[in-house]
Order: structure tokens, then sequence, then C-alpha cells
């Protein structure tokens, strides 16, 4: 697929860690733009990510014409910022690109703070926040430093690009207002074969949870279900929990002391289709999200969900299936969900969950995510043009 009738682009992606969502939203719009004829490069950490990001910037290295350029950098404020700094600005005035696409606090960071500098700049600077700094707890002083940057950056972008109406929530409620530069709502995307049905028929897990292990998850609220499952209704489902964090060893111990580490194995990140097929359920206990991939996935490939309803979740549902979606913190409910669902017939699961699919189908596709950000690259670009 190509956009030969359509100038090419050079395009420059920024962010910090090859992981999670966020990556895979970058390599899903670094692949589809290449394959419409575009230069691509990505600039990211260099010490994350580990043998999967490697495995896979190796795959994508011929298909990006502008590199894959990779730098140390940190999570927090350190003095690798500035060295991470200096080099994105001599890559991209070695790379000329007419587009920075920034991703994240960091990429948002290293990405447009040089353009406050250069208000006659003939590039245009986009951002997706991804959640990012959007998900800190408001009120506390890491929350109040990352939206006074964030405020000092909006005026050096050109356009904000947000994967969910959650986040564009989120920016206005802790800036006060809605960008004051253009900005879209372009939905994640998933591909076609994506939306293929899992097939079950090998599963011996009932549950499988996949995702960091971290608090923002909520796995010890899951962990706690468990137990109640097991002291209230004599319930032992088995769940496979697919991921790895900081809270890994944690949560190992919590599964121990609430009497439950028979029903549970722990394996790390592999691909989700994979472990989607090993269990009946997917079980999504988390705090906070902004439109997890995790999630589209899943729903894409039909299979059964429980999920708390934070973040863009419910947009992902829609109004048809949202009233599916129970609250966070709170393992008694969580509990009667998931008994719920493994009482219910095969059958009838299967049919909730194709149900969910053909509304991902309609509302979440990756060629849309794609085009429609091109497109708004393109309106942004002929807006600086004019002056």
């Amino acid at each position: 697929m190509t956009d030969a009738s359509l100038p090419r682009l050079r395009i420059l992606h920024v962010f910090r860690a090859p992981l999670g969502g966020l990556f895979r939203h970058v390599l899903d719009l670094a692949r589809g733009q290449a394959e419409r004829g575009h230069d691509v490069g990505i600039f990211c950490d260099a010490t994350t990510g580990g043998s999967r990001a490697d495995d896979v910037f190796a795959e994508l290295s011929d298909k990006l014409t502008l590199g894959i350029t990779r730098v140390p950098m940190s999570r927090y404020p350190s003095l690798t910022d500035a060295r991470a700094q200096m080099s994105t600005i001599a890559l991209r005035s070695r790379l000329a690109p007419d587009v920075v696409h920034c991703h994240g606090s960091k990429g948002g960071l290293y990405g447009r703070l040089p353009a406050i500098a250069n208000p006659w700049r003939r590039y245009i600077t986009a951002y997706t926040p991804h959640g990012g700094s959007f998900n800190y707890k408001p009120g506390g002083t890491e929350h109040k430093i990352y939206m006074t940057v964030e405020r000092l950056l909006e005026g050096a972008t050109d356009m904000f690009l947000f994967e969910s109406r959650f986040i564009v929530g989120r920016f206005e409620a802790h800036i006060g207002h809605l960008p004051r530069t253009d900005h879209r709502i372009v939905l994640n995307g998933i591909s076609d074969p994506e939306f293929e049905p899992i097939d079950h028929t090998d599963a011996t897990f009932d549950l499988v949870y996949l995702g960091e292990l971290r608090s923002a998850k909520g796995i010890d609220t899951l962990i706690d279900a468990l137990s109640l499952l097991k002291s209230r209704d004599a319930l032992t489902p088995r769940i496979l929990i697919v991921g790895s964090g900081p809270d890994e060893a944690a949560l190992r111990a919590l599964t121990v002391s609430r009497g439950i580490a028979d029903q549970c194995v722990f394996e790390p990140p592999g691909p989700i289709r994979r472990a989607l097929s090993r269990a009946h359920v997917m079980v999504v206990p988390s705090r906070a999200e902004s439109l997890p991939y995790v999630i589209l996935e899943a729903a894409a490939a039909a299979q059964p969900l429980v999920s708390t309803n934070v973040g863009g979740i419910n947009e992902i549902y829609g109004p048809r299936h949202r009233d599916r979606l129970i609250p966070t913190n709170d393992p008694a409910v969580l509990a009667d969900a998931i008994r719920r669902i493994l009482a219910t017939p095969d059958a009838e699961r299967r049919a909730e969950a194709a149900d969910l699919a053909q509304h991902v189908r309609q509302h979440f596709r990756l060629d849309s995510m794609i085009d429609g950000v091109l497109t708004a690259y393109r309106d942004a670009l002929a807006r600086r043009a004019r002056g």
C-alpha cells in the first residue's frame, strides 16, 4: 500500500521504552507508514526492551530508511536526559524530518523541547501522550511538575494525537483547557489477522492475566479475589500470569500468603495469542489504563473477558457492552464476576465475546489509525507552511 499521489514524508518517532502498548502503537505506525512509501525512523532507549525489542528492530531495520537509533534513557529525570536530548537534536539535524512524532512523557520532552527555541521551524511536532504523565495521581508533587512541563511544551506542539477520549479528558482536567493547537482523536487499531477467533481446544487454565507486574495493574486485587473464591465458594480456578515487572517477587509471595500459590503459574512475556489460547477467560483487574492494546487484541480475537472500568476501556466496549465492566479495587466484586463467567455455558461466553469482537472490528481498525495519523501530519504541515 502506498500514498503515491501524495508527497513522501520523512517521519521520526521519538519515545523512551520499547515496551508495552506504546511500543506496539509506534511499531504499527512505523510499519504502516513505511508500507505507504514514507521514510521512517525510530529514536528510543537502548537499555530496555530486552531480546524481544532487539528481534523486532532487527526485523524492521531494512524497512525503516531513516534507521533505528538507540541511546541510554532513564525513566525518571536524571543527567542521562541531557545526553539523550543532545542525541535527538543531532539526529533531527542530520535526518531533517518533516515530522517529529513524540510518544509518551519522555518522548514528548525530547522531541518538543528543542522546538520551543525554533518557532519558525520547517518540521512539525506531533505528540501522543499514551497516558504517561497524565496517569499520575493529581495533587502530588510529581503530577504538578509533569503538568508544568506539559503546559510549557504545549506551545511547541503542532498536533496532539490522542488515542482515546479518556486522555483528552485527562488533558483538559489537568492542564485546565483543551489543547490550544490542533488536536485529533485517532483510536488505536487492530490488523485483520488479529480478528481470527482464538482456539481454546487445548486450554488448560481457567484464567489468564497478561501485562506488567506492578501496582497499577491491580494484580493484588485479583489474587485477593482468587483467595476469596477458595475460602468462600470452594472454587480454585487455575490462572496463568504472563508478564514481568517490579512487583513480581511481591506478587509471588502474596499468592503464597493467600494460600493460592498452587493455582498460579507465572511466565515471562510472550506472544499474546498463544497465551490467550491456553485459558478460557482473560482477567484485567487494572487500576489505571489509557486505551490498552491487550484488551483490544483479546476482544478482537473473541476472548471472553472480565475487566475493570478504568481509563478508555469503556471506549473499547462501547455503549452496548460497557455494563459488563466492574469497579476496580474490589476483590469481592471481581470474585463474583469471575465466578459468574466461569459458570456461564461456553457457547454463551463465546457468543458474547464474538459480539464484542464485531464492535471492535467496526471502530478500531489499523488502516484507519495509520491513515488518520498521516492526514493529521499533512494538515499540520500545511498550516505551518502557511505561517
